[in-house]
């Protein structure tokens, strides 16, 4: 399977890049595609390379997808030749697979039972295998893309037409795969929700009306399920299968699997919004703890605190909380820059061209200045933005990071680059902080930032902190991003 580039460019966004997200409606007389657009709308954060939703309709599927965001992707005319009673989205950022409109979600596929309708968030460390096996198993099989989503639709094809029911075949299907995968799944039976073994990727589900309508939907996080009305029944488990169907008040749930649970931690750090629900609370909470945690664990003498918008500013605000150091809006987000492929030119950026970010001289001149932001992937943002802070008059630049140094690259559905490029397995914490400009730095430690979540600290995937891969990849894979011989403060873990 072909990967994503990891070539380090001025380009490439200095932060780890989320999947996707997924999301799904089953409710018969309610404007599905319509919900669903406004569920996708919530969840535009996670992807925003490409958009698709596919409707049920008396056993029909209209599938519609492209490049850009949900808003560009649909419109009110397109969403009116989209009626029926169960639609699947999808939202993309891409991990595996290029960035091609071939490779846009979800996938539709016919089957002896009739179509089926899949969405995909994570990422599969088996792609290589499975693609071997599924091309031995149906020769006829046509790839036309280059993501282990597909390769996850055709195994359940496989199976369909090998004579299995729907719950028999998805079960079979996601036994084949290994690694990261969130699916939801629309077929003629009504609709299935899934998460792997782990649970490295989320997945919730609620439900709109009242519980004997069976109006059922499935989202990435609680936030898909805010936005359309519905209520918040609870996870799909590590390992659990549910099936939704017309007229049943009561989902059938079963375990297909069982596997330590392993939820990825940067969900809780950075994916995620601020005001979807893990655990019983908001993550806005969660990071105003981490914020304190920070405080407590790298106090500093500073005049201000500012957080990098818009992740860092729950942390800022915790931190400043714990200190007694004043909370200040030092920086500001220009809202309305998306993920766009229109990128400054070299001489733009080396004249300082500040297409997200703009300083407040007015907050930031004569002050000392503790800059809160979540992680550090590659260092040239948080350069840039130190520099920024000192030409807007800061007197000194104290960098506090809320979470972890990140010292090795994820397979599992986010978007890393090879660890050679990760700052923090190429230098020590010294030599980050010279490189950055800044008069002091330090990270959350890990203990710091697993007891503040309000779950066992053994249920979340830290491997992007300490390389505990939860899962075993193939051998080429793990090769194609690890470095032999870690140096910097990966070497000291």
């Amino acid at each position: 399977m072909p990967a994503a580039s990891t070539a380090a460019t001025p380009e490439r966004p200095d932060k780890p890049e989320e999947a996707c997200g997924v999301f799904a409606v089953l409710a018969p007389g309610q404007p599905v595609a319509n919900l669903t657009y406004f569920g996708l709308y919530a969840l535009q954060h996670r992807g925003q390379e490409s958009a698709g939703i596919a409707v049920f309709d008396d056993g029909q599927v209209r599938l519609h997808k492209d490049m850009g965001l949900v808003s560009q992707v649909f419109d009110q005319d397109v969403l009116e030749r989209m009626p029926g009673s169960l639609a699947i989205g999808h939202n993309r950022y891409s991990t595996t697979g290029s960035s091609r409109a071939c490779n846009a979600q979800p996938v539709v596929l016919m089957t002896r039972l009739g179509p089926f309708a899949l969405a995909h968030n994570g990422n599969l460390v088996n792609a290589g295998e499975l693609r071997e096996a599924i091309a031995a198993d149906t020769p006829e099989a046509e790839f036309t893309s280059t993501t282990d989503s597909e390769l996850i639709a055709f195994a359940l094809q496989h199976a369909v037409n090998g004579g299995l029911d729907w719950d028999g075949a998805i079960r079979q299907a996601a036994g084949r795969c290994r690694g990261a995968f969130s699916l939801v799944i629309g077929t003629p039976e009504g609709l299935y929700a899934l998460r792997d073994g782990h649970g490295i990727r989320p997945l919730v589900f609620g439900h709109m009306g009242e519980l004997d309508e069976a109006q059922w939907v499935a989202s990435s996080e609680t936030c898909g399920l805010d936005i359309i009305g519905a209520s918040y029944d609870g996870d799909v488990n590590p390992g659990e299968l549910i099936h939704f169907r017309q007229g049943d008040p009561t989902p059938h749930r079963e375990q297909w699997c069982s596997e330590p649970a392993k939820l990825c931690v940067f969900e809780m750090i950075y994916f995620a919004r601020p005001d979807s629900r893990f655990f019983g609370e908001s993550l806005y909470s969660y990071r105003v703890r981490i914020g304190e945690a920070l405080a407590r664990e790298t106090p500093v003498e500073a005049d201000i605190v500012i957080g990098v918008p818009d992740s860092g500013i729950p942390a800022a605000i915790g931190y400043s909380q714990l200190s007694g150091i004043p909370f200040g809006d030092g920086l500001i987000k220009n809202r309305y820059v998306g993920r766009t492929f229109i990128q400054p030119t070299q001489a733009m950026r080396e004249a300082g061209i500040r297409v997200k970010l703009n300083p407040l001289p007015d907050v930031l001149a004569g002050k000392r200045v503790v800059v809160i932001d979540d992680s550090i992937v590659r260092g040239t943002t948080s350069r840039k933005l130190v520099a920024a802070l000192r030409e807007a008059g800061a007197t000194e630049v104290h960098m506090r990071i809320s979470s972890p140094p990140v010292t090795h690259p994820c397979f599992y559905g986010i978007d890393t680059d090879t660890q050679d490029q990760l700052i923090a397995a190429r230098l020590t914490l010294e030599e980050i902080a010279a490189h950055l400009g800044v008069d002091s730095l330090a990270y959350l430690s890990k203990q710091g930032m697993v007891e503040a979540a309000l779950a066992n600290a053994s249920h979340f995937c830290t491997a992007c902190f300490d390389g505990a891969y939860p899962i075993a990849m193939e051998e080429s894979l793990r090769n194609s991003k690890l470095m032999l011989e870690p140096a910097g403060i990966a070497a000291t873990l």
